[in-house]
């Protein structure tokens, strides 16, 4: 018996049979664009077919050059290169592990000069046209895909996933809004289909009968004139009789002014539209998008919507999510808490993805924890981000490790951003570090403010500092004004806004309180209510599923001020930050930026000068986020006395949500003491 019996059932595809019903979805890590890092990429790969994955997506191979993302990126087009490739898929079956390769052609996405798509329409997202393809070049782009397969197959893969969905190259040729063609691959909804229904016929005939084709079908657009579901059923049920052995769920273009996986998305919020493919195929259908945690996954496939769950990072934040859910340790679990920080972001700046919660993904030949030669005694004061994951990490290496924490419990800056409307997952990363600290026996003293004396006397043999930030308070007239408050005062709870209020300070915290002041707490994780927001519709009515956003009124007037000129916003994170700046909008905060100075705080509200103009906003509370300051009297108390210590997270640097940094510091300390 277990408590996860559909999750852990095994799926016979006729060809080959999964294990479980977890796939771990694409993402693509930057290691696949250089043969000399596929080493990395192996262990990478092992390290999650090891921790029990049913069946694991590479990120997106290119099936030509002009499919590729940027110059030199990921490809598969030659035998050397299918060669290459066996570091890859040799690790993973050495730890009994299955893997297919995604074949991925950029399109319109792009960012060379010889880009191509359906139709010479530029995408939003490249700078790049792109030349429409001619009749030969569609045809000799199907021979690539087909070519594609083939090497994958000699490479050693167990099967390829057909990209089709996020806005790629098949996707344009799908919908009318980048398709405006008037030959046989475009025009009609039939026509339109044909491009990725002659792909997957052409790689089944290359590859094989006992081969796995995952087809990506994008079930949901939400993009202007994108598919409508008549035509995306009709495209599956094609897809399926070309040959394909499963279809994987693709929700939303990469241009869609829509969020698919951010963490204020509900959970599972998109499953009934793998419902909906269930009921017009006989093909298995894997749901995904936000899926999490195995009691989500559970569910999804006990209502019978989908017969599968695709993860993917939540395979970076725990490569052993499968194993903790197989032997009922889910409390185990490291969960994806979708803030995109280090994966999503990392991806679209270039950089090696990895994650914020786990930042051994994709360096585990290179952020090893292995067990210490030498014991140490190690006394962590501060149980934020930084702190607990220094305490845990050196405890897992087998030091003797003594948490210090001056409040009632542990969490730090999480504690506080947990309590903004769709920021709710951060306590699962509470959750996680709490079970952590208990199984690695980490003595744990909570409210207790530790004095320098206390640790020079307590042989410790080091100590890490790790005592985090304090909201940094402006010398504004009027600063001790009733009406004033700093932005962990409000969220905490310990002080409440009144009706009309003025943040100053639009940051990562002052964007966050704007959406506290201006959300419904209890409708934050409501999956109907957040699609009406959206305008998400009902996709048998409106073409790519869109409909007018209808959002929950603000239950106050909020400002959102900030001295620099340049508009709100722009430092928050590229695959984020535009849901915070469109949520902000909805919600109808006023945004003043190029604040020359905050004069004073009286009873007739906040004093401005913007530029040469005074303003007076008539408001019942004003909420401090300017910032914060590191807390480091510890660490300075203790280099008086002759003490070293090391000093991380917040008391180090003190930066707005930066919790990315301050847990990789504490974990990459606890690799070298």
């Amino acid at each position: 018996m277990t408590a996860y019996p559909h999750l852990l059932a095994p799926l016979d595809l006729g060809h080959a049979t999964l294990p479980n019903r977890v796939v771990m979805g694409s993402m693509h890590t930057g290691l696949e664009d250089h043969a000399r890092d596929f080493p990395k990429l192996a262990a990478y790969f092992a390290a999650r077919a090891r921790g029990g994955a049913g069946l694991m997506v590479t990120g997106g191979f290119a099936p030509s050059i002009e499919g590729s993302f940027y110059p030199m990126a990921s490809k598969l087009t030659t035998s050397r290169e299918a060669r290459q490739h066996r570091a890859i898929t040799d690790a993973v079956h050495a730890e009994g592990g299955r893997i297919a390769l995604q074949i991925l052609h950029a399109g319109r996405y792009s960012y060379t000069p010889w880009c191509v798509s359906a139709s010479a329409i530029k995408s939003p997202i490249s700078k790049f046209r792109p030349r429409a393809l001619s009749d030969r070049g569609v045809r000799r782009t199907i021979n690539n895909f087909a070519r594609a397969a083939q090497l994958a197959r000699k490479a050693g893969y167990d099967g390829v996933e057909i990209m089709g969905s996020e806005g790629y190259l098949i996707n344009q040729f799908l919908a009318p809004r980048t398709n405006q063609r008037t030959d046989q691959w475009g025009g009609s909804a039939e026509n339109r289909r044909r491009f990725p229904v002659e792909i997957v016929k052409a790689v089944r005939e290359a590859a094989g009968e006992d081969f796995i084709i995952i087809y990506r079908i994008s079930a949901l657009d939400l993009v202007p004139d994108g598919q409508t579901w008549d035509e995306v059923a009709a495209l599956a049920a094609e897809i399926e009789a070309a040959g394909a052995s499963m279809l994987n769920l693709g929700i939303g273009w990469h241009e869609a002014r829509v969020p698919t996986i951010v963490t204020s998305v509900p959970r599972a919020a998109f499953v009934e539209y793998a419902a909906r493919l269930k009921s017009v195929t006989s093909l298995p259908v894997v749901a995904t998008n936000r899926i999490n945690m195995p009691d989500v996954a559970e569910s999804v496939l006990a209502s019978g919507s989908a017969d599968l769950v695709s993860l993917a990072r939540p395979f970076l934040a725990d490569p052993d999510w499968v194993r903790k859910a197989s032997e009922e340790r889910p409390d185990e679990i490291n969960t994806c808490i979708a803030c995109n920080q280090a994966c999503l972001d990392h991806t679209f700046a270039n950089k090696r993805a990895t994650c914020m919660v786990n930042p051994r993904a994709a360096y585990e030949t290179e952020l090893v924890l292995g067990p210490t030669r030498t014991v140490k005694k190690v006394a962590v004061v501060g149980a934020g981000p930084a702190g607990l994951a220094a305490a845990t990490s050196l405890a897992e290496r087998g030091h003797a490790v003594e948490l210090f924490e001056a409040s009632q419990d542990i969490g730090g800056q999480f504690a506080i951003a947990m309590k903004i409307p769709g920021k709710e997952e951060f306590a699962e990363t509470i959750r996680y570090f709490r079970r952590q600290l208990d199984l690695a026996g980490v003595k744990v003293h909570l409210g207790h403010r530790v004095e320098p004396e206390e640790l020079v006397n307590g042989g410790f043999d080091e100590v890490v500092v790790a005592t985090g930030v304090e909201p940094r308070v402006p010398a504004i007239p009027g600063i001790d004004h009733p009406s004033v408050m700093t932005y962990a005062e409000l969220v905490r709870g310990e002080k409440v806004a009144g009706a009309r209020v003025a943040v100053i300070g639009a940051g990562g915290i002052g964007v966050d309180v704007s959406e506290f002041l201006t959300s419904n707490a209890s409708t934050s994780l409501d999956v109907q209510a957040w699609k009406a927001e959206w305008g998400i519709g009902d996709v048998e009515r409106e073409r790519g599923g869109l409909t007018r956003p209808d959002p929950e009124p603000s239950p106050r007037q909020v400002y959102l001020l900030q001295r620099k000129a340049s508009s709100i916003g722009k430092g928050l994170g590229k695959t984020t930050g535009w849901v915070h700046r469109a949520s902000l909008k909805m919600k109808g905060v006023e945004q003043i930026t190029g604040v020359t100075a905050y004069e004073r705080i009286d009873d007739d509200g906040l004093h401005l000068l913007i530029g040469e103009e005074r303003r007076v906003l008539a408001v019942d509370s004003v909420v401090i986020c300017a910032g914060q300051e590191s807390v480091r009297t510890l660490s300075e108390a203790l280099t008086e006395r002759g003490v070293a210590s090391h000093v991380i997270g917040g008391a180090d640097v003190a930066a707005e949500l930066d919790a990315k940094r301050a847990i990789r510091q504490g974990t990459e300390l606890a690799a070298r003491i």
